[in-house]
């Protein structure tokens, strides 16, 4: 057997004993949610509370005010899902670092249950509450999640803060 050949039996070899991944699409999508939910929480307690009042121009939220609103979101979304009518006003009615982080960690915690028992079958059917599929609605949450990270991170640079997607690993 040439050098060539034994390289390749011995790739599929080793590709026949990884674990066949199931629900590969369901699993993507709730990691990139996973890693802009964690950056979102970890922004969320790096900011100073005596910061969470910042509005760089008037026409603009607060700091937490963005993060009020990224936890309203969860809800909006994540109970289309789950086929639940749950409204949240954690944006307009919530206020101090602590409460509103509470509420973020909580509202996140609700969209994760729109993720258990996920299959990548279930994933691409309608949302039981609505017109569109699971998956439109995890990833629009997931794309919104984000563009509002990127907010934040503006609020922590104008403060001289190294936002935590920047930070060393």
């Amino acid at each position: 057997m040439s050098h060539k050949s034994a390289c390749i039996v011995l790739a599929f070899a080793c590709a026949a004993m990884l674990p066949a991944q199931d629900n590969v699409v369901t699993t993507e999508s709730k990691g990139f949610y996973e890693l802009v939910k964690n950056n979102i929480i970890k922004a969320a307690e790096k900011m100073p509370a005596e910061q969470y009042g910042l509005k760089p121009v008037p026409e603009v939220r607060t700091f937490g005010e963005i993060v009020g609103h990224i936890a309203d979101s969860q809800y909006l979304f994540c109970s289309q899902i789950k086929g639940e009518q749950k409204k949240s006003e954690v944006e307009k009615t919530v206020t101090g670092k602590a409460p509103i982080v509470e509420a973020l960690k909580a509202a996140f915690a609700y969209c994760d249950e729109a993720y258990v028992g996920m299959t990548d079958a279930a994933i691409v059917q309608k949302a039981k509450g609505g017109r569109r599929t699971n998956i439109t609605l995890l990833s629009f949450n997931t794309a919104h999640n984000n563009e509002h990270y990127g907010n934040l991170v503006t609020y922590m640079r104008l403060k001289g803060l190294v936002p935590p997607s920047s930070e060393a690993r």
